[in-house]
């Protein structure tokens, strides 16, 4: 005779995003990051380069990011399956994602400071110098790209080969944008100092830092827009909600009185879903009905049993 223990029945609350190629690509990118942030913000304090010299600490805040990345990889990993998260520890790496993204706004910030003052008070540069550890500095990032781009792509293909959402894994998309963030200003600090270069346009200089300010920005809401809602327990989408609910309200005579959906992890949600019917049947029968939304993970559902007369009869 079998018997079912108690583990047979219960559901796992483990919600956290397995990427450990991602994890170790990371760890790669934040030592050459980490060298290259040294060597420009060197290069860009003897040489005079704000263009430069803002990338080098643009570069420093992205190793902060990626040491972010990495520690939101490993704390969910390790405490995945602790009863002190009470679904798990799936949103630690969105709010890896959501820090970095807070991270990518210092940045910008920090760069538009800088170049106004380098447009009020312009500085010396060395131009020769200043380019060839731009150029340094742009290979680098362009390598960092691709060691990030190959896991990232692998990881949004797979996603929408099992119909959920793209870039679930919001950890590994903020290093992503990290490391882009670097290639672009890198590619403003080499136009900027070759255009001073060659045609003696040194005020490019601060004003392609303001543009790699406001870029980088943009791409900061993004991922702000990205994560958040996730941390701030946002619903579903409406029109996945109201299939939901005409399933199940499709299904005998049943009345969904009170549905909360929201998510626990970067591809996972949760619902919790009281219905009120004269005929009540098993949780087993009614969680059977949602099997198709493959975005619920969890679903908890109660069951009301009118006691007043019957409004429908139901069909033996």
């Amino acid at each position: 005779m079998h018997i079912r223990t108690l583990e047979n029945y219960q559901t796992s609350h483990d919600f956290s995003v397995k990427n450990q190629k991602g994890e170790q690509r990371t760890q790669y990118v934040l030592m050459l990051t980490s060298i290259t942030m040294i060597v420009e913000i060197i290069g860009g304090t003897i040489y005079g380069s704000i263009a430069l010299l803002a990338d080098g600490w643009h570069m420093g805040t992205h190793v902060a990011a990626f040491m972010i990345t990495l520690f939101a990889y490993r704390y969910s990993r390790k405490h995945a399956n602790s009863p002190t998260y009470s679904f798990g520890t799936g949103k630690v790496n969105v709010l890896g994602g959501f820090a970095s993204a807070i991270a990518l706004a210092v940045v910008a910030l920090v760069m538009l400071i800088e170049s106004l003052q380098r447009i009020v008070d312009p500085q010396t540069i060395h131009f020769n110098e200043s380019i060839f550890v731009a150029i340094i500095g742009l290979l680098i990032n362009v390598f960092s790209a691709f060691l990030l781009k190959d896991d990232h792509d692998h990881h949004h293909h797979h996603d929408h080969h099992h119909g959920h959402d793209h870039h679930h894994d919001h950890n590994l998309r903020a290093a992503y944008i990290h490391v882009i963030a670097d290639a672009m200003t890198s590619v403003c600090a080499i136009v900027a100092l070759l255009s001073g270069k060659f045609l003696g346009w040194n005020w490019l200089d601060p004003i392609m830092g303001i543009v790699g300010a406001v870029i980088i920005t943009r791409w900061a809401y993004g991922l702000l827009k990205q994560t958040s809602p996730i941390l701030l327990d946002a619903s579903i989408e409406e029109e996945y909600k109201n299939r939901i609910k005409e399933t199940i309200e499709k299904d005998s005579d049943n009345r969904i009185s009170d549905l909360h959906i929201w998510k626990v992890g970067a591809n996972h949600y949760a619902a919790i879903i009281s219905l009120v019917t004269h005929y009540p049947k098993s949780n087993q029968h009614y969680k059977g009905l949602l099997t198709e939304f493959n975005k619920l993970s969890h679903v908890t559902i109660e069951t009301i049993k009118c006691e007043e007369k019957p409004c429908m009869p139901i069909s033996s």
